[in-house]
């Protein structure tokens, strides 16, 4: 690695005071990857056996490595982990329990493929040949090995193992991912939304020493069956993101994975060999745009660049640019590098001098080069959710031709776009004045776009978005 990384790593703790300081210095000691440090996020979920006491006198022996936290009442074991991950700090995280079922002398194994092969997740797998385990209960690994027979068949992911406690992640992307679960359910709802993100996924061996409930295993028969509930339902809604990352009503449209796809599709056979994609946000759409010469991925806010850097980390096909578009001297930065297309989806409304924005964009293509342009169309259609994701318009093809004509380009086509969801924008957003999409009517709109994009051109209604393929002049 060319620079010091931080390991955070997340231990959720409930009447452990057995184990909690042998876990904890063996996590202290476990051996790491060159490169890395380590910090241990310790949360305390009200435990009632002395545990918080015995985390006190720990955090105050190792200042500098163990941070500990305190929940006022007892919430599950996913409420724990929610909380670690807003307080850590680390570059990459991985979950530890406070017991001795797992070994953190492993970790070296485990966060491999993230150091060395570029992967957002990795678990460790009981069930993958690993070198040595504590044989116990049979049901109890029937019963890990059905739920996740059943997470497998709605991720599509091939898991030997959803169960497991071992699960290492890329900070920037476990920080974007909204997590309910408040018990046990955490492992099948953490499964399904990081498939739903497409992120990519390894499993390692570990070693298993498990526990029986006589030695304080606290999972029971009841949280199997909140489990098929979790993976029934996350399975249904594609609750992935985080609101801080993409509102809600964008994540409606832009994040669904199929429309998402339906608007590079309409945009592909325009897009040349060097792209720039402005206002990459986390990059959902960025992942599709195709790698060609090269793609520059760009946004102005810091957060989600460092999320860019992570997901683009060591392909050479791709660089991440900070770019205000409101901002001449980021403009006058990326010209002359050649870009022969823009792809600018769902930006220019957020911007209130617009025609000055299509002005820097001319300014960075080269002469003949493509902007590719999707923004919110029909005036009479803005309404609540414009004003709360912070649109200043909405555009008529005539306005925007002309605005497009100002700035010094040529258009080559302008076409209506998504037509079967005018209807529901307008009955939602301008009638009853909403500040939110339900996700299940999200998901079904998501789950018809294969349908709806080949009946899309026949509809009687305009389409809420409008695509623009506009040449530098």
């Amino acid at each position: 690695m060319s620079e010091s990384k931080l390991l955070s790593v997340l231990v959720p703790v409930y009447n452990e005071r057995a184990y909690l300081r042998h876990v904890l210095e063996r996590v202290l000691s476990s051996p790491l990857p060159p490169g890395l440090d380590r910090e241990i996020v310790v949360v305390d979920d009200a435990s009632t056996d002395g545990s918080r006491e015995r985390l006190q006198e720990l955090a105050a022996q190792y200042p500098a490595q163990i941070r500990a936290f305190y929940q006022e009442r007892n919430q599950g074991k996913g409420a724990a982990i929610r909380r670690a991950i807003s307080e850590m700090r680390g570059d990459i995280a991985i979950i530890q329990d406070a017991d001795l079922e797992y070994d953190p002398a492993e970790y070296g194994r485990i966060l491999a493929p993230i150091l060395q092969h570029g992967a957002d997740v990795v678990y460790g797998s009981r069930f993958a040949g690993s070198q040595q385990r504590r044989v116990l209960n049979f049901h109890h690994e029937m019963g890990n090995r059905f739920l996740t027979f059943c997470s497998n068949w709605f991720t599509g992911l091939n898991l030997t193992d959803m169960e497991t406690c071992y699960k290492a992640f890329r900070s920037d992307l476990l920080r974007t991912i909204p997590l309910r679960s408040c018990r046990f359910g955490i492992e099948p709802e953490i499964t399904a939304k990081i498939a739903k993100r497409n992120a990519t996924v390894y499993e390692v061996p570990i070693s298993y020493y498990g526990r029986g409930y006589a030695e304080g295993k606290k999972i029971g028969w009841k949280d199997g069956f909140s489990a098929l509930w979790t993976i029934f339902k996350y399975g249904l809604l594609d609750d992935c993101f985080d609101e801080k990352y993409g509102h809600a009503i964008l994540h409606s449209l832009s994040h669904a994975r199929r429309y998402a796809e339906w608007q590079v599709a309409a945009l592909l056979s325009d897009m040349g060999e060097r792209v720039l994609e402005i206002g990459s946000g986390i990059g959902n759409i960025s992942r599709l745009l195709p790698k060609r010469e090269h793609l520059t991925v760009s946004d102005f806010n810091a957060e989600y660049l460092e999320i860019l850097r992570s997901a683009f980390e060591g392909n050479e096909l791709v660089s991440v640019e900070k770019f205000d578009l409101t901002c001449d001297a980021d403009a006058d930065r990326l010209r002359g590098l050649g870009h022969d297309t823009i792809v600018c989806l769902n930006v220019l409304e957020h911007i209130e001098d617009d025609g000055a924005a299509l002005r820097r964009m001319r300014g960075i293509l080269k002469p003949g080069g493509r902007l590719l342009l999707l923004v919110p169309q029909c005036k009479w259609l803005f309404g609540s959710y414009d004003r709360l994701v912070g649109h200043y318009r909405r555009y008529d093809p005539d306005d925007l031709r002309g605005k497009l004509e100002e700035a010094g380009f040529r258009v080559r086509r302008l076409q209506g776009f998504n037509r079967a969801s005018t209807p529901g924008w307008w009955w939602n957003a301008v009638v009853c004045n909403r500040s939110q999409m339900g996700r299940l009517q999200l998901k079904l709109f998501d789950m018809m776009v294969p349908v709806l994009k080949k009946i899309d051109r026949w509809l009687p209604f305009p389409g809420q978005s409008l695509i623009a393929v506009a040449e530098a002049q």
